[in-house]
């Protein structure tokens, strides 16, 4: 069973970002406005990176979730997660880029089933290698194909600004396109986190249906027939009117 249809996870991903784009919007703006504030940015980096798992949930996204104190509780397994990461992944890309791209869409889900499965460190690494198994180069087509359809309106709307001689309205424009289509990208991460760690559906076995009962005898058998004697007979003439 494909568990990420490439054309239907694309639209999916754009359904649940316009669906909550507003929100999504919001969450944006109010992280970037904060971020500079020390303790409260971890808090905040960990909650922007729990997202895609509310969504994959279809949670209604409140823009207030990520001062949340329980994204501060784990912070500092959340930095063994990254340490681990990173000491694998940037001798990998600087080695060999196609290795640490393999490695990076193995461990695409870790962050996710730390946050959502409150799995340790390693755990998460090893369960999100074993559910991207045999989809490592389908999310990255998927990522790599919505982020240069978003990226291509973007130009686009930059360079309507840029052909009337406005060409840092365009650049402006352009920069705020690119922002508000992150919610597409949040939208395509929920769609391959929910698919990928879906349960397989068990069918559950048909109960067997009860065997008929043996056929009844039938009703109207026939009786045996019984010698009549007709009375004032004699035995030898009613045996010779049979």
């Amino acid at each position: 069973m494909d568990k990420l249809p490439f054309k239907d996870s694309l639209l999916e991903a754009v359904q649940i970002g316009a669906k909550n784009f507003l929100s999504l919007v919001l969450v944006t703006i109010l992280y970037v406005l904060t971020i500079w504030i020390p303790y409260i940015n971890v808090g905040t980096t960990i909650a922007i990176e729990a997202i895609p798992a509310l969504l994959a949930k279809g949670e209604v996204i409140d823009p207030l979730f990520i001062f949340d104190e329980k994204y501060r509780k784990n912070m500092g397994e959340f930095f063994i997660l990254i340490g681990l990461m990173m000491m694998a992944l940037i001798p990998a890309f600087c080695l060999l880029f196609a290795p640490g791209m393999v490695l990076s869409m193995a461990w695409s889900l870790a962050i996710l089933l730390f946050i959502d499965k409150d799995m340790k460190a390693l755990d998460a690494l090893r369960k999100s290698n074993e559910l991207t198994y045999g989809y490592k180069w389908r999310i990255f087509f998927l990522v790599l194909v919505l982020v240069l359809v978003m990226q291509l309106i973007a130009s686009i709307l930059g360079g309507i600004f840029k052909a009337v001689d406005m060409p840092v309205v365009g650049g402006f424009v352009a920069s705020i396109a690119s922002f508000l289509l992150v919610p597409f990208r949040l939208g395509l991460d929920a769609v391959i986190y929910r698919n990928l760690t879906a349960e397989p559906k068990v069918e559950e076995p048909k109960a067997e249906e009860p065997k008929a009962d043996a056929e009844e005898p039938k009703a109207n058998a026939e009786e045996p027939k019984a010698d009549v004697v007709v009375e004032g007979q004699s035995t030898d003439e009613a045996f010779n009117t049979l």
